[in-house]
């Protein structure tokens, strides 16, 4: 695996669950990546890469931004965690769906539920919590715990996380250092209007060129790309911030109002009022 930048994991929801055949929920799609522990019984995920059986004796990760289903007809008790992650780390590494659990991620997920009471949602509809503007409500409940706490939360998260970090690997086997320059440039230029020459320019190529080389390495066009991210940006925003859909297409450069529309619709399968009704403040975080 490439060198990667520090990775800040941040604890929103942890609670052990029991679950009597009323996990059956279908396209979840969240700023937030979720890792599981089954203490016993069994249920399905289905991910991009298939249907997998999820099961005592293994930890599993679903990243932000995977749209994903569950499907349970049975008994079976869940320890789950839910991540935000501010390095964007999913956005550049694949990781495995599933890893064998050993003795001390056991001993791990059960100390980071011990030290964390009152972090579960009372209710498992993902609609009750999943893509909700009081997502940095929770962000915020953080700053409530005992500095030791949070450093020994923090810790845990790192470790249990690190088990997958240590399968993955590179979303594009880039070999092109200018390729890899010019991501990083769009992550940390996401709001602003962004041109292929700008970016053309930055790789010391002609425009020709560089789109040539994009489209080899990411398998699309650099326009694809940076309306790909800017759409998940979107989608974030409306998930944590109380702007209107007016002033987040705007803060993306998007200048026509319809175009945005037309955009995220197509990359989410939702129009942005959809997707924020999806948020509404009505629905409490309870599960």
């Amino acid at each position: 695996m490439n060198k990667i930048e520090a990775t800040n994991l941040i604890l929103l929801n942890a609670a052990q669950k029991v679950h009597h055949a009323d996990w059956n929920w279908k396209g979840v799609n969240s700023p937030f990546a979720r890792l599981y522990m089954v203490e016993s019984g069994y249920a399905k995920v289905i991910v991009p890469e298939g249907p997998f059986k999820i099961q005592p004796g293994y930890l599993y990760l679903v990243p932000s931004f995977v749209t994903h289903s569950y499907e349970n007809d049975s008994t079976f008790v869940l320890d789950y965690l839910h991540i935000y992650d501010e390095q964007n780390i999913f956005d550049r590494l694949n990781f495995p769906f599933e890893i064998p659990a050993n003795e001390i991620d056991v001993i791990l997920m059960k100390r980071l539920l011990f030290i964390n009471p009152g972090r579960g949602l009372k209710r498992s509809d993902p609609d009750t919590y999943d893509n909700f503007p009081t997502l940095m409500q929770s962000i915020a409940r953080n700053n409530e715990y005992s500095p030791d706490t949070a450093m020994e939360t923090s810790g845990i998260l790192l470790q249990l996380f690190s088990r997958f970090l240590r399968k993955s690997f590179a979303k594009q086997d880039m070999k092109d250092e200018r390729i890899i320059k010019i991501l990083r440039h769009i992550r940390e230029n996401i709001n602003r209007e962004i041109t292929i020459e700008e970016l053309a320019s930055i790789s010391y190529l002609s425009k020709d060129h560089f789109i040539r080389i994009f489209k080899k390495e990411n398998n699309c066009t650099p326009l694809q790309y940076i309306n790909q991210k800017k759409i998940e940006k979107a989608q974030l925003m409306l998930t944590v911030g109380g702007k209107s859909i007016k002033d987040i297409a705007f803060s993306l450069s998007f200048n026509e109002i319809s175009y945005f529309h037309r955009l995220f619709k197509k990359i989410t399968g939702r129009s942005p009022h959809q997707y924020k009704k999806h948020s509404s403040l009505e629905k409490k975080l309870e599960m």
